[in-house]
């Protein structure tokens, strides 16, 4: 089978790889759909897992079972990691905190022709409707993380939510969030990206422009680029009693600074929030199924597997918002 491999984030090649054989309580999925994750193309985080297969937000088609609950043709989606619903952490619902959940992971990649989903990983893989496209179903797991993001901050309807950074992240916080009933607004530098955050509802401003447009600040901001001058924006407009989420990871050796007392006496937060878990994806294929969100909302390009080394490049240079490859 062909499979596309990362080397490093100027390196990535389509291989032949052999297909996976399963095991006991193990399916092996034809892949149709696997998004390229743009946490996929943050050097610094790559570098510490390559050389791997790409892909970790498939959906596909079930090419051979060996599961019960499972069919040769079902049609799913496939959490690259899945908790054990057994230890402490899965008890308090903080299920990326699990040892299962970190350690577990389909084999080799999403972006392959085949992958082999571990009997751990179908704790959280979800059958798909026959109505559900396979790109809008690759965009199940990205869109769990917003859920969680979403959940985290404490957003409720006729709060308002400002978004930094218009990427595919951004735009489905644009459209989660709307669908919570905040009113939304979105910054970015790409007049492109502020294009299709407007379709989708939200008040789409040059980050220059945010000052005028949120003189009192937001009660909610998503900080999604990864970099110490997008959180000193988020700080400067979050709200008195308003949330900051810090959405994307920094660099290890990346300082940030708070300024304690403007956070204590206006009684701000700064919360994480990593990855999803399955009551995440589930909530995610829910907006899904109704058409809150799709590939075609978040302007996603649909390449080939083979084309994979360009689109990647186009993603990390920011030339296109979400390749979704499909097979």
């Amino acid at each position: 089978m062909r499979a596309a491999v990362l080397y490093d984030a100027e390196d990535v090649r389509v291989e032949d790889r052999p297909v996976p054989e399963i095991g006991e309580g193990e399916i092996l999925v034809r892949t149709t759909a696997s998004g390229i994750c743009s946490g996929d193309v943050m050097g610094w985080y790559v570098a510490r897992k390559a050389p791997l297969v790409l892909g970790h937000e498939p959906a596909g088609v079930v090419a051979e079972t060996r599961a019960a609950g499972f069919s040769l043709g079902d049609r799913v989606f496939v959490h690259h990691h899945a908790p054990c619903f057994a230890c402490r952490a899965c008890a308090r619902g903080e299920y990326v905190q699990c040892a299962a959940w970190r350690s577990s992971k389909i084999d080799p990649g999403g972006i392959a022709q085949y992958f082999r989903v571990p009997a751990g990983n179908l704790r959280d893989t979800l059958h798909l409707p026959a109505h559900v496209g396979f790109p809008d179903a690759s965009l199940v797991e990205p869109l769990a993380c917003v859920v969680k993001s979403l959940r985290r901050s404490g957003l409720s309807a006729g709060d308002r939510l400002y978004v930094i950074g218009l990427g595919v992240m951004g735009l489905l916080h644009v459209l989660a969030g709307r669908e919570m009933g905040a009113e939304v607004f979105g910054g970015d530098f790409i007049e492109q990206r502020r294009a299709i955050a407007q379709r989708n509802g939200a008040t789409a401003l040059h980050p220059d422009d945010v000052r005028d447009a949120l003189p009192e600040g937001a009660d909610v901001v998503i900080c999604g680029p990864g970099t110490p001058a997008a959180m000193q924006s988020a700080f400067d407009a979050v709200a008195p009693g308003g949330t900051v989420v810090m959405f994307t990871p920094f660099s290890p050796e990346t300082a940030i600074a708070v300024e304690p007392e403007r956070f204590y006496f206006g009684d701000r937060r700064l919360v994480a929030s990593y990855s999803c878990g399955p009551e995440d994806t589930r909530a995610s294929l829910a907006l899904i199924e109704q058409g809150v969100v799709s590939a075609d909302k978040v302007g996603a390009d649909l390449v080939t597997l083979e084309d994979v080394p360009r689109a990647y490049r186009d993603l990390a240079q920011a030339r296109i918002v979400k390749p979704i490859v499909v097979f």
